[in-house]
């Protein structure tokens, strides 16, 4: 478990191999119960107290999941979340003392790929974890329909690099959230998907998601896909019933 940049990492047979979580928390208590706890269940752990803190981590070694407290001294969690998702599509779960809407819809919409109010279970936290790795993984995976990339309406998900390029080339960094949804759409193009649906497809039966979370992310990637809100010509809203990717999606070798 490393806490801040001058600890060292305790190493244990396979953590060559493990899954590694970044926490960071101004929380001593909960940082060391956390890391621990994390450690006892198979993962490696680096913990951070802040923002700062934080980047030094991250300039050191990529982990593989970010666990980030809302209220941080310095930069807070939400300015940090939005950094690391103009960076990278690293999945990132949010922590908060506060468990109003708002809030978790303003996470979301930072790129918060999920959202856990204090106090919670480390249980819990573990099998959210555990969840988005998986369905991250899931999705990536090369051997997906033997299809790689997918092309529609002149953009391209790469599904094995986990990117998508817009159709002047530039590479749109996503959450992994916005990549497992989008990544839905276009294995169902042209068929509505109500919100339940999409709920299913994208976190499954062991997720926790409040009733707008949809709805936040199809709007963070009409955003990335620079698709007008008001008149959105590629994810469309039908009333009452849900949403539709309304183009054709050709499967590149």
């Amino acid at each position: 478990m490393l806490d801040g940049a001058a600890a060292a990492v305790r190493y244990t047979p396979g953590m060559d191999r493990a899954d590694h979580v970044l926490v960071v928390d101004d929380d001593a208590e909960i940082r060391k119960l956390l890391g621990e706890y994390l450690e006892r269940n198979g993962f490696r752990v680096s913990l951070a107290t802040d923002g700062a803190e934080m980047r030094r981590l991250l300039g050191r070694s990529r982990p593989d999941i970010v666990v980030l407290d809302l209220m941080l001294p310095g930069d807070s969690g939400l300015t940090l979340c939005r950094d690391l998702r103009v960076e990278s599509s690293l999945p990132v779960i949010m922590l908060t003392a506060r468990a109003e809407e708002v809030d978790r819809i303003v996470g979301l919409e930072m790129g918060a790929d999920d959202y856990l109010a204090k106090p919670f279970s480390p249980r819990e936290l573990l099998a959210r974890i555990r969840s988005i790795l998986r369905r991250t993984r899931e999705v990536a995976s090369p051997a997906r329909a033997g299809t790689h990339r997918l092309r529609f309406a002149g953009w391209t998900l790469d599904l094995a690099a986990r990117q998508l390029v817009a159709p002047d080339g530039v590479v749109v960094a996503l959450s992994g959230a916005e990549f497992k949804l989008l990544s839905v759409f276009v294995e169902h193009p042209n068929r509505v998907l109500d919100r339940n649906q999409l709920m299913d497809l994208t976190v499954g039966r062991d997720g926790a998601p409040f009733d707008r979370s949809i709805d936040v992310q199809v709007s963070r990637l009409r955003l990335r896909l620079r698709d007008d809100a008001r008149e959105p010509r590629i994810i469309k809203t039908v009333r009452n019933e849900g949403y539709v990717l309304a183009a054709a999606v050709e499967r590149l070798a």
